[in-house]
């Protein structure tokens, strides 16, 4: 099943590396103008320097005021994928107001600037669109030492069941995507521990980790036309973890 999406303009945030540099690339290919954007240039650099026709910008998007100056500056898109995410993992008891806050700032906030800034351009345009957001089994699990990220990923869910009931009516899809561990940079602060690896892994049916590609390719479905009667979804991407 060949996809594409010539013609069209795609946002992706947390486009500097893992996941969401996968997506960017994917849908590159796939024929869409790509923005790709990050909080860390050299990971930008990066991205162009391999595809240079990718336009690359260097945002935090914790930063509410900022993002919203800089996202509406961009125009119009035709697809939005909010990946941009951090996790600070540690123990339930140790939790603090100050990594609540950093964290729902980047995996929730964030998602709900970003989505309205690019959804109002969309019902303004007439445009058919798409966003996933980038979720996480930890939604939907209790994994221990992920009592912040969990609740993060929990309400994202959440955000994105609200955006489709609303968004659906003028046309627009809003999906989610909730992966499993998939080893990249920011997976690794997590379970780089071989004994906690082995854990988890024996909990998941196909009993091995996600790779980017995976997730990459569920989200590429899911902002195309070929998915068009899906909306609302959290689709897994978790080899069964959550069937046991």
């Amino acid at each position: 099943m060949e996809l594409t999406f010539k013609g069209k303009r795609i946002l992706v945030t947390g486009a500097g590396q893992g996941i969401g540099k996968g997506i960017a690339i994917e849908l590159w290919r796939a024929g869409a103008n790509i923005v790709a954007v990050s909080r860390t240039r050299a990971h930008l650099e990066k991205l162009q320097g391999e595809y240079p026709s990718i336009d690359i910008v260097e945002l935090d998007v914790a930063d509410w005021e900022k993002t919203r100056t800089v996202i509406d500056s961009l125009g119009t898109f035709d697809a939005l994928v909010n990946n941009a995410a951090i996790a600070i993992c540690e123990p339930f008891l140790e939790c603090s107001p100050k990594d609540f806050d950093k964290t729902f700032d980047v995996n929730v906030k964030a998602a709900l600037n970003v989505s309205q800034i690019v959804a109002k351009k969309m019902i303004e345009n007439n445009i058919q669109g798409s966003i996933v957001n980038i979720s996480s089994q930890a939604s939907k699990a209790a994994l221990k030492d992920h009592t912040i990220y969990s609740a993060s990923k929990a309400a994202l869910d959440a955000l994105t069941r609200a955006m489709a009931l609303e968004l659906g009516p003028k046309g627009i899809r809003v999906n989610a995507v909730n992966p499993t561990v998939i080893m990249t940079d920011m997976a690794k602060v997590g379970w780089s521990d071989p004994a906690k690896a082995a854990e988890m892994k024996s909990k998941i049916p196909l009993g091995r980790f996600g790779e980017v590609g995976e997730v990459v390719n569920a989200v590429v479905f899911l902002l195309s036309d070929r998915s068009s009667m899906i909306n609302g979804v959290e689709l897994p991407i978790d080899g069964g973890f959550l069937a046991t």
